[in-house]
């Protein structure tokens, strides 16, 4: 009976020992900061820590929504300082895990998006069906607008939910998940203060904050300039001047060394085939009546190719260089990689940059029903691993993506979750984890530095 209850007594001390090392294994294992949305960790996140301040924050930003412009931008600066603050320190740690940035990776990011909590209401979440424009064939498709936050304007469902482009967190968020995707510029799409898509509101208010964080995660940020009305030589001539006298300062604010070893900022100029070329030759070439050349505010133009004719046209403008921004491969000249070659021959003949944008595959038939024919299935990542092997082939000084977050058109790389509502079934990226496109870009960009040493020996 003795030998019984030493027996028993082993055993019970041998199964404490082997709970307490358990525990201390668990403990060991927590990670310093878990990935925004992962579920193991959320607690320890300091954003997270921080959510009942923020939303106190939040809910005083939407009650002056309707008051003085500079005090609610100023609060909003405050809540995303406030934010940085009490998270430098994780971030820190995690540039040890981090792969550096490649300042060679542009990714084109939108901040159009707004929600209730943050705007008062949805904003191009709630995107209109549009309608073809041919009449007949306008009639056989639904019309309205989209009902968020179940039913949104994409095919597919962000795992940050119809979120708003102000929310600090949400901000936060993107930054990391650019940063672990190893690229290095954020091309941000950008109007003229006051100015805004047919379906948005002005946005310049947000820059300083994308900056901001930019700057946080080592990132860099430059401008996409969308086609307002009236844009012409002369109101680039003003918003350049004004971008950079307002943001040229900042450290994350993006400046490109050229082969003479001038630093210039960048600028990206969408749908600029829609002017012609003597209208821009005025402000981009040395004689011109607007020139900007050699002047404080000279920079490195790059133009939209579309079609092949463009290509002269960009030439004689006095852009630097063109980029081809539509990731749908065969849809236009610029976009069909069999064309890059040509392209980029083109370009270095005539001292121009050549900018392919490669993306991870296309779908607007949530917001056009009609365009059927432009989707490009993603087949589980291969369609954006075909575009980032065409791009490298032809050596390019810069690629671009398309994009992190223009949900619209379903070119995001931006994380996003499977989601059933009642009448919609949103498309994801299963068989894989949401981040798989995050990771996709991070193995070219690494892929990229190690064949563009080899081009440069």
């Amino acid at each position: 009976m003795a030998r019984f209850r030493r027996r028993t007594c082993i055993i019970l001390l041998l199964f404490i020992l082997f709970i307490c090392s358990i525990m201390m294994a668990l403990k060991t294992l927590r990670p310093d900061r878990a990935g925004f949305g992962d579920p193991f960790g959320l607690g320890l996140l300091p954003e997270l820590q921080q959510r009942t301040v923020l939303l106190d924050s939040k809910q005083n930003l939407l009650n002056r929504a309707q008051g003085d412009t500079v005090t609610r931008v100023s609060n909003l600066h405050s809540i995303a300082v406030n934010t940085m603050k009490a998270s430098m320190s994780p971030v820190k740690k995690l540039e040890e895990e981090l792969s550096s940035p490649n300042y060679n990776f542009h990714i084109f990011y939108y901040t159009w998006y707004g929600n209730p909590q943050f705007d008062g209401k949805y904003i191009h979440w709630n995107h209109p069906l549009l309608p073809h424009w041919d009449p007949k064939i306008a009639n056989n498709y639904p019309k309205g607008r989209h009902n968020p936050p179940e039913d949104i304007g994409a095919n597919f469902y962000p795992e940050l939910g119809s979120y708003s482009s102000k929310d600090p967190t949400v901000i936060e968020a993107h930054m990391m998940q650019m940063r672990t995707a190893s690229t290095g510029v954020i091309v941000l799409s950008w109007y003229p203060p006051g100015m805004a898509d047919e379906n948005g509101e002005p946005t310049d208010d947000l820059v300083p904050v994308v900056l901001d964080y930019a700057h946080k995660y080592n990132l860099k940020v430059t401008f996409h300039i969308e086609p307002y009305k009236d844009r012409d030589d002369r109101s680039m001539y003003h918003n350049v001047k004004y971008i950079i006298d307002k943001y040229g300062s900042h450290p994350a604010f993006y400046r490109h060394k050229t082969s003479t070893g001038r630093l210039l900022p960048m600028f990206y100029v969408y749908d600029s085939y829609v002017t012609i070329p003597e209208i821009w030759a005025n402000l981009l070439t040395m004689s011109g009546s607007q020139s900007i050349r050699n002047t404080p505010y000279d920079a490195l133009f790059i133009a939209l190719l579309v079609e092949e004719r463009h290509k002269h046209d960009i030439h004689r403008s006095g852009f630097d260089g063109m980029y081809t921004y539509f990731a749908t491969n065969g849809f236009s000249y610029g976009s069909s990689h069999h064309n890059w070659a040509s392209l980029k021959a083109f370009c270095d003949s005539n001292n121009l940059m050549f900018i392919p944008s490669v993306g991870p595959g296309y779908i607007d038939t949530s917001i056009r029903p009609w365009n059927n024919h432009n989707t490009r299935n993603r087949v589980n990542g291969k369609y954006y691993e075909t575009a980032f092997s065409a791009a490298l082939l032809v050596r390019p000084e810069i690629i671009s993506i398309t994009s992190f977050n223009e949900w619209h058109e379903g070119t995001q790389i931006e994380k996003a979750v499977p989601k059933r509502t009642g009448q919609v079934v949103y498309l994801d990226y299963k068989p894989h984890k949401p981040n798989v496109y995050l990771e996709l870009t991070q193995k070219w960009s690494e892929k990229y530095r190690k064949e563009q040493e080899q081009w440069l020996m």
